[in-house]
């Protein structure tokens, strides 16, 4: 391999022998090398640490600090574990050379000395050294690459968090929890109130994780806050729902679909119409005479928005009594794998909700956190959405 640097290529010789010293270095340096001498292990560890040589040649047999311990103290330097090591000896057996190799030894030179051979194993040993060279340079870039990645995806998951909407208060209290996972997904969610009197409320899941899966979540988002749709009226879920799946249609966005809750409440009448393409179905929690809960899934059947351009949205209506909450989610707030390894599922979260507003004043912040409790996992699989919308008693 073609040496970067046009500085000689360092070799560092350790043997208490002076004479195999010198047939050594007159040889390599022949050869172009740099020749570092060093009389005894000790002696050879020091040079080593001071310069860093490719390749290491030491006698096994030394005084004080034998050629297996310097090998050792050598390999276990992370600045000098790539270092190619030969082992100079006499030794024939076939146990020596496999302690040689269980120490860390990398290639064996027998003497006496043939120098053809000297050349040959060298040659081969500065190929392999500069390899491992060309692979930690490489590692490095990979690491450096991905830090990159990690950081791109935290900007991308910040920003997603900065234009999401903010709690509400008022005749209807709104408050939102959004936890990114490690990879991005597509979450994204909005409510604001498009006039006095009604309240849109929405919440969408693109496939994948990533920019892939952000983007489009982000383009959704911006188009419905605009108002930008080409047909649909935005108090019309069932319509809203039609055109997006007219606009994102798979074929023409990178083969990716959105499921999506979306619901529009009318404070005079205190009913809600919603729509569903694909979405869990929205909770409604609502108190009963007897002072327990009524829980109610709002299903409404449809397919993920651009999955086919045929598909057909339908709006339902639900009355909304005095005092209940509503909870609007993605799925990354169910699919959680617990730590024995298996998955926490719906009818769970389901029940974790009903005991949650049963036993206390419960929250998102405190929802999320109950979760984590009864799953044993702090990290979500999925971008973790929840909307709790509560219709205050009167």
């Amino acid at each position: 391999m073609t040496e970067i640097s046009h500085s000689p290529v360092k070799i560092l010789v350790i043997d208490d022998d002076r004479v195999i010293q010198l047939v050594l270095k007159q040889t390599l340096q022949a050869q172009g090398y740099e020749v570092i001498l060093a009389n005894n292990g000790l002696q050879g560890v020091e040079q080593a640490d001071k310069h860093h040589p490719a390749l290491i040649i030491s006698d096994w047999q030394m005084e004080e600090m034998d050629g297996l311990e310097v090998c050792r103290k050598i390999k276990s330097d992370p600045s000098l574990s790539t270092t190619f090591f030969i082992l100079l000896t006499s030794r024939k057996a076939v146990e020596d050379r496999v302690e040689g190799l269980d120490t860390g030894a990398d290639d064996f030179l027998s003497k006496p000395i043939e120098v053809n051979e000297l050349k040959a194993r060298v040659r081969a040993g500065l190929r392999l050294y500069h390899m491992n060279q060309e692979l930690k340079r490489l590692a490095q870039d990979l690491q450096i690459q991905k830090q990159l990645l990690e950081t791109e995806l935290n900007e991308a998951a910040d920003y997603v968090k900065s234009i999401l909407p903010a709690p509400i208060s008022g005749a209807i209290t709104i408050n939102s929890q959004f936890l990114p996972s490690s990879q991005l997904g597509g979450d994204c969610f909005d409510y604001y109130w498009l006039d006095e009197q009604h309240l849109i409320i929405y919440l969408l899941d693109v496939s994948g994780h990533g920019l892939a899966a952000a983007l489009p979540s982000i383009s959704i988002h911006n188009m419905l806050r605009s108002h930008s749709l080409p047909k649909a009226s935005l108090y019309n879920p069932s319509e809203v729902l039609q055109d997006l799946n007219h606009v994102f249609q798979m074929d023409r966005h990178n083969s990716q679909y959105f499921t999506i809750w979306y619901g529009v409440f009318n404070l005079s009448s205190y009913q809600l119409t919603y729509s569903s393409a694909g979405h869990p179905p929205a909770l409604l929690l609502s108190p009963t005479a007897d002072s327990s809960l009524e829980l109610k899934q709002l299903i409404m059947r449809g397919l993920p928005i651009g999955a086919f351009a045929e598909a057909q949205y339908h709006n339902a209506v639900c009355d909304i009594p005095n005092g209940s909450k509503l909870y609007v989610f993605s799925d990354g707030v169910y699919e959680v794998e617990k730590s024995d390894g298996n998955m926490w599922d719906f009818p769970s979260f389901i029940n974790l909700i009903t005991v949650c507003n049963q036993q206390f004043h419960t929250g998102v912040n405190q929802i999320s956190e109950a979760i984590k409790k009864v799953t044993g996992s702090q990290i979500f699989n999925d971008d973790f959405s929840l909307l709790e919308i509560d219709f205050k008693s009167e």
